[in-house]
């Protein structure tokens, strides 16, 4: 059968192209580069960029923030980095312009049918269920937790660092693995031991280069397997499920190893909240007293709540992990921002002992001005998410949101848009821009605990053994990689020392 179920898609797309090439119009004055294939359009090149974004930038300034390119099937696609257009699409207008039906399979695919693979009042509903979870004191009582964790991992590096002095290290995977136990604990209250347990850690070990494996330099019958998704109807399309090929085997068997996951953390939590969180917002007892409403409004179901734990788990130790790789490694390339950073962490952490106490307070980050610099400038120069596709519900219009485009723009970040600068931020009229650190702020927090421990404990500089670094892409996400070597995954070798 799973041979079939390609091949039948391939056809249903076949007959979308002809039906096009009678049916144009529309968007033909705006400009945009020719396309390179007549079938495919732009979506291979697009694909299979050797670093994150780099024809958006090329495409910006050649036709200004706002250009066409051509999708398979003969689509019109609109390409837009402009901050008014996606504040428009995103944020003023969100469920006038749905996700393309492709991007709701690869999400229901990995995670089933949590809030990132639903749309309409579905989505409407679980994101009305899963608010509290994320309100700002729910997200301060947390400090705490992020602090242990933090200190956590700096032990760990102490303790290699004893017989040598200094240390290389993969800097990505020892973050996720700290994130993981964060998401699992702040989520669930359950420890994940993915830092306890190293690279022998089963759950850590198959969320590891997820994104790359579904998505990294797709074949040219991947991408055109993908576009026929968004015209054919979702009982069909939910049977890829069970084609026995990768990425579908990979993501089916993370799916069902989480599941069990969750299976277990409902059976040790869920007595819990019987008798002791009865009131609590935190996102576990949040999701089971969900599963157990009556009122559909206000209900989860089981396959549902089991795709919001992954969907958590997931989103909330990638994006921290990802983010604070990429600082760092920045870090270690502005050795000068960095003990700035070091010396104004040192500094606040001097008042917090003059008040007899040891950890940070909610408020005490909020006055680390270099750091959250830091945190807005790496939000900005190696966004996470690169761009995310929408259709207009009133015409059928896909909308491609630029947002690596949008990070880059002069106009917005100065004349410097191409370099990683914090020092912006204390530019008048570039502090009023957002960063894209509404998007994140739910995480912004945790980062700020963890860059206080490891910044002013650690200094960290390029590895001895020379590597070039490039911010790789697969789909609609980034991951650091070593040039030559992104088809083994993401990965960041760094060196550090204690510091003095």
């Amino acid at each position: 059968m799973s041979l079939y179920v390609p091949a039948a898609f391939l056809a249903v797309g076949a007959l979308l192209f002809v039906f096009r090439l009678f049916n144009r119009g529309g968007i033909k004055h705006i400009r945009g580069p020719p396309s390179p294939s007549f079938i495919l359009g732009h979506d291979p090149v697009i694909a299979r960029q050797e670093e994150a974004g780099i024809l958006d930038i090329q495409w910006m300034k050649e036709y200004g923030p706002t250009w066409r390119v051509r999708g398979a099937f003969g689509t019109d696609v609109i390409m837009s980095a402009d901050p008014k257009a996606i504040q428009h699409v995103f944020q003023k207008s969100g469920y006038n312009y749905p996700k393309k039906m492709s991007q709701n399979l690869l999400n229901w695919l990995l995670a089933g049918p949590g809030i990132a693979a639903v749309g309409g009042h579905d989505h409407q509903r679980q994101r009305k269920i899963m608010n509290p979870a994320f309100s700002v004191p729910q997200l301060r009582s947390f400090l705490p937790l992020f602090q242990r964790i933090a200190t956590k991992l700096s032990n760990k590096w102490k303790g290699e660092l004893m017989a040598t002095g200094e240390l290389s290290l993969l800097l990505n995977k020892w973050l996720s693995r700290a994130t993981l136990d964060v998401i699992g604990e702040a989520a669930f209250d359950y420890n994940y031991h993915a830092l306890d347990d190293g690279e022998r850690n089963e759950i850590s070990k198959a969320y590891a280069n997820i994104f790359a494996d579904a998505s990294y330099m797709p074949s040219t019958a991947s991408l055109l397997f993908r576009a026929a998704w968004d015209y054919i109807p979702t009982p069909v399309l939910k049977l890829t499920r069970y084609i026995p090929l990768n990425p579908y085997t990979r993501m089916r068997k993370l799916n069902n190893m989480f599941r069990e996951y969750g299976k277990h953390i409902l059976r040790e939590q869920g007595p819990e909240v019987d008798t002791e969180k009865v009131n609590s917002k935190d996102a576990m007892s949040i999701l089971i007293k969900a599963n157990r409403s009556a009122d559909s409004k206000t209900r989860l179901d089981d396959e549902e709540l089991i795709a919001e734990m992954f969907t958590l788990t997931l989103g909330g130790h990638e994006t921290t992990s990802t983010t604070l790789t990429f600082l760092l490694y920045e870090l270690a390339r502005y050795p000068e921002y960095q003990e700035r950073m070091r010396q104004e962490i040192r500094g606040v952490r001097a008042k917090v002992a003059q008040r007899g106490e040891t950890e940070f307070s909610t408020e005490d980050p909020e006055s680390l001005t270099l750091t959250n610099n830091a945190i807005k400038e790496t939000l900005r120069f190696h966004p996470i998410v690169i761009s995310l596709a929408r259709v207009a519900l009133k015409d059928g219009q896909v909308f491609s949101a630029s947002f690596i485009g949008y990070q880059r723009l002069t106009e917005a970040w100065g004349e410097d848009a191409n370099e990683w600068n914090p020092d912006r931020f204390l530019r008048s009229e570039i502090s009023k821009q957002p960063a894209n650190v509404s998007v994140f702020a739910n995480l912004v927090l945790e980062m700020q605990a963890f860059l206080a421990e490891l910044v002013e404990t650690f200094q960290y500089y390029p590895p001895k053994a020379k590597v070039d670094i490039q911010q790789a892409m697969a789909g609609i996400f980034s991951f650091p990689a070593i040039r030559g070597k992104v088809d083994q995954g993401s990965a960041l070798p760094i060196g550090i020392s204690l510091a003095q």
